[in-house]
C-alpha cells in the first residue's frame, strides 16, 4: 500500500523527460543544418571570388561612364568573366573596398583573372604617357611636315610621305577617294601626341580629322557657283596660303586666281614654281621658272593637279569667299608689306617698278 505513491511520482518524472530530450535533438540537427549552410556559403563565397577558369583568351570589356558596381558586376557574369552575379557578386566587389573607385572605359580581361585582379585592373589608374606638342605651321607642305614629325616623334620622314602618298587615305568631298596624296590636307595647327610609338599612319589620320573639324563648318557649297571643286579649293587656297603676306590681301588674291581662270590666263604664280624647285636655296632662276611640270603655272594653263601646301583657316575662306574685284594682277610690296593690285598689265609693271625697283 506504501508504494504506490512512489510509482506515480516515477510516472509523472518520465513523463516531463521525453520533452527535453525532443528538444535537445531538434537543437542539434538545427545546428547541424546550420553549420553546413554556413560550409556551403562559404565555398560558394570562395567559388565566385575565384577565377572562372584558366583560359588566356583576351576579352574587350566595356564599363559606360556611370556605371554602378552592380551593373559591372552583371555585366562581368555575362561574359563569362566572373562566376557569380547578383548578390554574391556584388557583395564580393563591395568586399574589396574598391567598388565606387571603378573607372569607366575599355578593359582587356580573361577568363583565367580573379575577381581581386579585375577590380585591381579597373580601378589602377593608367601610366602617364610623356607627350610632345608638335606644331604644323599654315603652309607647310609634305616635306616639311614630315621632316617635323621625324624630328619631334622619331616617325621617318621617308616612310611618312610613303604613306602620304600611298593613296589609301580620303576625306570626301573634300579629299576623294583614290587621291594619290594628302598634300594640302594635313591641316595646320598645334598637336599633343605620345612621344612614344606614334606611327604615320596614326598622325595623318589625327591631321585629316583635324581639317574636317575646323574646315568643315566652311561655306563649302560655294565652290559650285565658283565652278570648282571642294578638292580644288584646298589647292587654290594652298595658293593664297603661299603668296598672301597679310590676311588682306588673301580674298584678292583669290579673286585674281580665279579671273585668270575664267579669262584662260596662266596663273603666273611663283608659289607653284617654289614647290618643284630642286634648289630652294637660290630664289627662282629662269631655269627653274623653264621647268617642265605640271606645277609650272607660268607654263601651263589652269591649277596645279594638287595642293602646294597645307593652307590655314582664312586662307580656306578666301578661296570660298573671294573678293568681288576685277583684279587679274598683283605684286608683292615688300617682303612682309600689303601687295598691289591692278586690272592692266600695264598698271601691273608699274607697280612692280615700284615695289622692286
Amino acid at each position: 500500500m506504501q508504494q504506490q505513491p512512489t510509482l506515480k511520482r516515477a510516472a509523472r518524472h518520465d513523463g516531463k523527460d521525453r520533452p527535453r530530450r525532443t528538444s535537445l535533438v531538434v537543437v542539434f540537427f538545427l545546428f547541424l543544418a546550420l553549420v553546413a549552410a554556413g560550409v556551403a556559403a562559404a565555398n560558394h563565397y570562395r567559388r565566385c571570388k575565384a577565377a572562372p577558369d584558366g583560359s588566356t583568351k583576351k576579352v574587350s570589356f566595356v564599363v559606360n561612364d556611370g556605371a554602378s558596381a552592380g551593373v559591372v558586376v552583371e555585366d562581368l557574369a555575362q561574359a563569362g568573366l566572373i562566376r557569380c552575379g547578383g548578390f554574391v557578386g556584388n557583395l564580393l566587389v563591395r568586399g574589396t573596398g574598391k567598388a565606387s573607385q571603378i573607372r569607366a572605359g575599355t578593359y582587356t580581361l580573361t577568363p583565367g583573372m580573379s575577381l581581386d585582379e579585375i577590380i585591381t585592373e579597373m580601378t589602377t589608374p593608367p601610366p602617364k604617357v610623356p607627350t610632345v606638342n608638335v606644331l604644323v605651321p599654315p603652309g607647310y607642305r609634305l616635306s616639311q611636315t614630315a621632316d617635323r614629325f621625324q624630328q619631334t616623334l622619331g616617325i621617318p620622314a621617308k616612310s611618312f610621305i610613303a604613306d602620304a602618298e600611298s593613296g589609301h587615305y580620303a576625306l570626301e568631298p573634300y579629299l576623294p577617294k583614290g587621291s594619290k596624296t594628302v598634300e594640302g590636307f594635313l591641316f595646320p595647327e598645334t598637336y599633343r601626341f605620345a612621344k612614344n610609338g606614334s606611327r604615320s599612319h596614326d598622325v595623318i589620320t589625327r591631321l585629316l580629322d583635324q581639317f574636317r573639324h575646323d574646315a568643315g563648318g566652311l561655306p563649302w557649297s560655294n565652290a559650285k557657283g565658283l565652278g570648282v571643286s571642294p578638292y580644288q579649293i584646298v589647292t587654290i587656297a594652298s595658293m593664297i596660303e603661299e603668296e598672301a603676306k597679310i590676311d588682306g590681301d588673301r580674298p584678292k588674291i583669290a579673286a585674281v586666281i580665279y579671273n585668270r581662270l575664267k579669262a584662260g590666263m596662266m596663273l603666273g604664280i611663283d608659289a607653284t614654281v617654289s614647290y618643284i624647285d630642286p634648289d630652294p636655296s637660290n630664289g627662282l632662276t629662269d631655269a627653274d621658272l623653264a621647268i617642265d611640270s605640271p606645277y609650272n603655272t607660268r607654263l601651263n594653263p589652269g591649277l596645279p593637279p594638287t595642293p602646294i601646301a597645307s593652307p590655314g583657316l582664312e586662307s580656306l575662306r578666301a578661296a570660298l569667299e573671294p573678293a568681288h574685284v576685277g583684279y587679274r594682277y598683283y605684286v608683292a610690296c615688300g617682303p612682309a608689306g600689303a601687295s598691289r593690285f591692278s586690272d592692266t598689265y600695264g598698271q601691273f609693271l608699274a607697280d612692280k617698278a615700284a615695289c622692286l625697283g
